[in-house]
């Protein structure tokens, strides 16, 4: 497979279209607000007695805040998502299984419910593209 097929989009109905849209946008942004406060630390955002070195934190920040404003754009949609794919895997096992947190927290606390939910998405724009209304698309083309 080449790289211009990894990157190029395949053809779906406009309502489809439309809705990769409005899930990138929206997602896109979630991911920039929170690697927002991350990028201004990539290094070290999770303090200095994190399990992670700062090279794994800064590609982390790199994933959420630059793969964020990729998705909204919709370019380099299949590489944005992998390492948000990557991020959010991370984090589910992180809470889910080192801390313990609940699926869903009734209180208010940690929980796992974000990342698996930002993991699904991930996957999806990883498998779908990000549809005709992208750079992608643009500068790549329609699958054929």
């Amino acid at each position: 497979m080449s790289i211009q097929r990894f990157f190029t989009v395949p053809r779906y109905p406009t309502p489809a279209d439309s809705a990769l849209l409005l899930l990138r946008v929206v997602a896109g942004l979630a991911f920039i607000f929170h690697g927002w406060r991350k990028i201004q630390n990539p290094f070290g955002w999770m303090g200095s007695d994190s399990f992670a070195p700062g090279f794994l934190q800064a590609l982390a920040a790199l994933s959420e805040f630059g793969g964020g404003l990729a998705w909204i754009l919709g370019l380099l949609t299949p590489l944005a998502s992998l390492g948000i794919a990557c991020t959010m895997a991370v984090a589910f096992v992180v809470h889910a299984f080192v801390r313990g947190d609940p699926f869903v927290s009734m209180g208010g606390g940690p929980a796992y419910e974000l990342a698996i939910i930002f993991f699904c998405i991930a996957l999806l724009l990883l498998a779908m593209g990000p549809g005709r209304f992208s750079l992608d698309r643009k500068i790549f083309g329609t699958r054929k």
